[in-house]
C-alpha cells in the first residue's frame, strides 16, 4: 500500500510526459496532495475545478440509473491530456487521482494503465 506522497511520485515518474499530479477529495474540493505543475498550471486550482467535473458525472449517472462505476474521465486539450480516475473501494470513497500530461510526449494508454495501478495501491 502506498501513501498519497508515494502515489504522487509514482504518477509523475511512471507516466511519460507528466506535468502535474494530484490526489483530490471531490466532496470538499480539496487536494490531499499535489506534485508538479507550473506557473501556468496551478495543480491546486486545477484539482479543485475538476471536482465539479466528477460531481457532475456522478450526478448524471445517478439520474440515469446507471449502476456502473466511472473508470476514468479524459479531457483532451490542444497540448495536454487531463486524466481523472476516481478511487474505488472503501478507503478511497470520494477521492480521485488527477494527472496532467503533455500530449506530445505522453502515451495515453500507458498513463491510464499506470493510474489504475497507483489507484490499487493507494491507502489513505
Amino acid at each position: 500500500m502506498a501513501s498519497v506522497e508515494v502515489s504522487l511520485k509514482e504518477m509523475m515518474t511512471e507516466a511519460e510526459g507528466a506535468l502535474g499530479a494530484a490526489v483530490v477529495d471531490y466532496t470538499s474540493g480539496m487536494a490531499l496532495g499535489t506534485l508538479g505543475g507550473s506557473k501556468e498550471l496551478d495543480m491546486t486550482v486545477a484539482a479543485a475545478g475538476n471536482t465539479d467535473v466528477v460531481r457532475a458525472k456522478v450526478r448524471a449517472m445517478e439520474q440515469l440509473g446507471l449502476k456502473s462505476q466511472i473508470e476514468d474521465i479524459l479531457i483532451t486539450l490542444g497540448n495536454q491530456y487531463h486524466l481523472i480516475r476516481p478511487v474505488a473501494g472503501r478507503s478511497g470513497n470520494g477521492l480521485f487521482l488527477y494527472l496532467v500530461l503533455d500530449r506530445a510526449r505522453s502515451n495515453l494508454a500507458m498513463a491510464r494503465h499506470h493510474l489504475k495501478r497507483v489507484e490499487g495501491q493507494l491507502e489513505i
